[in-house]
């Protein structure tokens, strides 16, 4: 009973000097291993968590821009059955901000809304030019123009997602096509230009701004591939499609 009753006498004594020694510096227990703590780990939490949504925001406008791009290339099959390959053709055409003109026409049609009631008019004529410079025209969208067999002058120019398939395909237009510009188009290379070699009837090609590694070697190529052909752009020597500036003048500093 003597021992019992130190222990509960000394029993307030021993709390006291847990909770003081508790408060005054007694170590903090620690977190489990993995654990953040304190607001640092809060705060790469919140990062980490921001990180991922912007990637999978992302992807997902990726996906968007890729899904937009071939909805604006659909093969208008409806409209080729319907009224013919000259009226499809003009339609795309038109959808894509481009410009239309069938023979025996001088002045372009241009959109001025979804719909050029005067193209159903000359569904019978057939188109002889196009302009469709700055457009999204793909590899897929060239399905609604390969079954033009009277198409003359095509401008491809400034077209961002034209590359060398694409101009691999435009051999179908060997006995009608005479003007062709692909010029600063960004995909096309050399090995696209050679493709060009059918198009027999070709007077007119622009190749200005087209990124090779040899432009003066390149237009010799394509003016003997290509005889009667007047190409612009690529002049002998010219160093500007290589993508390398030329040296500055002597005396003088780079601008």
């Amino acid at each position: 009973m003597r021992g019992g009753r130190t222990l509960s006498r000394d029993a307030p004594k021993m709390a006291a000097l847990r909770a003081v020694l508790g408060y005054r510096g007694a170590p903090a227990p620690r977190p489990p291993p993995g654990q953040s703590r304190g607001a640092a780990g809060g705060l790469l939490q919140r990062l980490g968590r921001w990180f991922y949504e912007v990637e999978a925001a992302a992807a997902w406008g990726e996906r968007l821009r890729r899904q937009r791009l071939r909805r604006r290339n659909a093969y208008c099959g409806f409209l080729r059955d319907t009224y013919g390959d000259n009226v499809a053709a003009a339609v795309f055409t038109l959808s894509c901000g481009g410009g239309v003109r069938f023979e025996g026409q001088e002045c372009w049609i241009r959109p001025e809304g979804r719909w050029r009631p005067e193209v159903l008019r000359l569904r019978d004529v057939p188109v002889v030019a196009l302009d469709l410079s700055g457009s999204p025209l793909t590899y897929n969208g060239l399905d609604n123009l390969v079954p033009l067999t009277r198409l003359q002058h095509l401008d491809l120019s400034g077209c961002p997602h034209l590359d060398d398939w694409a101009l691999g395909r435009l051999h179908v237009f060997g006995d009608s096509l005479r003007e062709l510009s692909v010029a600063r188009c960004p995909l096309v290379t050399e090995r696209g230009l050679a493709t060009l070699h059918h198009l027999r009837e070709l007077r007119r090609l622009d190749v200005a701004g087209v990124r090779v590694p040899s432009p003066g070697l390149v237009r010799i190529l394509l003016e003997e591939m290509l005889p009667g052909c007047q190409v612009l752009g690529m002049d002998h020597g010219d160093g500007a499609g290589t993508g390398t500036p030329p040296p500055p003048e002597q005396g003088k500093p780079p601008a």
